[in-house]
């Protein structure tokens, strides 16, 4: 019984800076976010402006610029190559 609770029990909703955090801890170990939409509304709830046409390499960047997350060398072209408002 015990376990049918924890299976149909309501998962605490995550801040959008926990997601954008796991987000970019899973894709450091290897992931591949396969679903641009939730990248995009990740960003979109961190205020961030994203065009549906945005690559999600740009996203991804700019998601890690918003969140103040450590930047791996992978990631440093990405970085570097994202356009950022108001970063000038």
């Amino acid at each position: 019984m015990n376990l049918l609770k924890r299976l149909l029990s309501r998962r605490q909703t995550l801040s959008p800076e926990q997601r954008a955090s796991d987000l970019i801890k899973a894709i450091d170990a290897g992931g591949i976010p396969l679903n641009p939409a939730v990248v995009n509304d990740i960003a979109r709830k961190l205020g961030l402006d994203v065009l549906i046409t945005a690559p999600m390499d740009e996203t991804i960047a700019r998601i890690r610029v918003a969140t103040g997350v450590k930047v791996t060398a992978k990631a440093v072209g990405d970085v570097a190559d994202a356009v950022i408002p108001g970063a000038n």
